[in-house]
């Protein structure tokens, strides 16, 4: 073994594949191995996993990762998607599925407790709006409709808790996950009474809390034999995948801006204590102890325009339907498009939200309707940049990641939508980077600078101010419009499940 190379390994545990890093302590990424596993969504409204699919995939992805690379394996940092749900009995045995944050069953269960006042007062301390992802909302779907399983579990964790578990015997949650359950007091870093209340469940059915940079060992054998490590390797709990993106991308700064779009999008920045937005619509999850991320989700990113490409232009990938959109002018032509197929998060908040294309005339070509699609997920994205705006945070300059970094098009359409530059950096693996760089942060006993290494050049889009002025006139009509048709979406939802049933 060559020790003069130390290597941090990241694992980042996604919704649709885990994905393992090796990078050098310069931040070089030495070798890399990604395994997908299914989405189950059997009945409108699920969004299930095999948790035990999910965890040999860890193992897999690792393995293959450390056959490829020689040097000093100075620690394993972990990075993992939010919001997911998982009941165990005694002996860490699932009783059921991995319960995604894409799971909307529990809508009826959150507009309850956002009509009640019980949920702001819950966001108020937690940071997690009100929303069907969240696993607070989540167990109350489950005491109330399945009380036979839910009596039954003796423990409720996620996704990233299992695979621990799995590896180590041990259940612990970092407090970024954590903070994402709406069951975590950001400001007393504890379970939260008045959530558990809520919830239905005991302190004592939790796992253990533990900052993001906590560290441990005692890799069980056949795991360490599987994945290529010595069983005393160090390991590192990380955290969540988004707030580690801005870790990943340099967006630790105030006025910076972290812009995620892949198949959903997210916006978010970086201040140094919890913050909370008066309506509840804003998140606000932990990174470390000294370092809070405030920001939205929005469920309709990159998915939208797969979408659409699929079905304007059948056959066709599409890296090859999406400059096509630049031959239409900003605006399209007069034609907005609400990308809400998915339902939405932030701004809305609205499980029940749908798609709509508006403004369509005989005049309007297939071009028009894409670009549309395009402008009407930056939309979101652009409205979420507005309520962190009114909650006191102010971009100067957003940092790109995600698929969609890698089309110029959509770059320089958040530019101008936004009014400020898009900086993309070279690497796009903003999540994983962000583990290995939090695992060695822990490592130097959390005393080290948090950001590791120097800033990606990448590339740098600057904002058209006249496209920008143009924007800034569509956007207020563009959110009447979902405001106008708020209740015929829940209307036209009820015949949806009507018919379906």
């Amino acid at each position: 073994m060559n020790t003069d190379v130390q290597i941090v390994i990241a694992i980042d545990i996604g919704t649709t594949s885990t994905k393992t890093l090796a990078v050098d302590l310069n931040g070089r990424i030495l070798a890399s191995h990604s395994i997908e596993y299914p989405l189950h969504t059997p009945v409108q409204g699920y969004a299930e996993q095999d948790p035990d699919v999910i965890c040999e995939a860890v193992i897999d992805s690792v393995g293959h990762v450390t056959k490829k690379v020689a040097g000093l394996i100075k620690c394993v940092s972990f990075s993992s998607a939010n919001h997911s749900l998982i009941l165990l009995d005694a002996d860490g045995v699932p009783l059921t599925p991995s319960i995604t944050w894409a799971d909307l069953r529990s809508a009826a269960q959150a507009e309850r407790l956002i009509a009640d006042g019980s949920g702001l007062s819950i966001y108020s301390r937690t940071g997690t709006p009100i929303h069907p992802m969240s696993p607070l909302v989540k167990l109350v779907w489950m005491r109330e409709e399945r009380p036979d399983l839910f009596e039954s579990a003796r423990y409720f964790a996620g996704i990233k808790e299992y695979v621990l578990n799995k590896l180590f015997g041990i259940l612990l949650m970092d407090h970024s996950i954590a903070s994402a359950t709406g069951l975590f007091n950001l400001r007393t870093l504890t379970w939260d009474e008045e959530a558990l209340m809520v919830a239905g469940i005991r302190e004592d059915q939790l796992p253990r809390l533990v900052p993001s940079t906590e560290r441990f060992v005692g890799l069980k054998k056949q795991a360490a034999d599987r994945m290529g490590l010595a069983a005393d390797t160090p390991f590192i709990v990380g955290a969540q995948d988004g707030v580690l993106a801005n870790l990943g991308i340099g967006a630790v700064e105030e006025g910076v801006f972290a812009v995620t779009i892949g198949t959903s999008g997210a916006v978010r920045t970086t201040v140094k204590q919890p913050a909370f937005d008066a309506e509840g619509k804003l998140f606000c999850y932990a990174l470390t102890n000294d370092h809070w991320i405030v920001g939205g989700p929005s469920n309709n990113g990159a998915i939208v325009a797969k979408w659409i490409s699929d079905r304007l232009y059948p056959g066709k990938s599409i890296d090859e339907v999406l400059p096509l959109a630049a031959a239409v002018p900003p605006g399209s032509n007069g034609l907005l498009f609400l990308p809400l197929l998915s339902g939405e998060r932030a701004p809305f908040w609205d499980a029940e939200a749908k798609g709509v294309m508006f403004g369509l005339t005989l005049a309007h070509k297939e071009t028009d309707m894409l670009r549309a699609a395009l402008e009407g997920v930056l939309y979101q994205i652009t409205a979420i940049v507005y309520l962190m705006k009114q909650a006191g945070q102010q971009p100067r300059e957003v940092r790109a990641s995600g698929g969609f970094a890698r089309s110029v098009l959509w770059c320089q359409m958040l530019a101008d939508m936004l009014g400020v530059p898009v900086r993309v950096p070279e690497s796009v693996e903003s999540s994983g980077l962000g583990a290995a760089q939090l695992g060695l942060y822990a490592m130097d006993g959390c005393t080290g600078p948090l950001l590791r290494w120097k800033e990606q050049e990448g590339s740098l889009y600057e904002p058209d101010l006249t496209n920008h002025m143009l924007y800034q006139k569509i956007l207020p009509l563009y959110l009447s419009l979902y405001e106008r048709l708020k209740e015929p979406m829940r209307e036209i939802s009820k015949l949806q499940h009507t018919s379906v049933g």
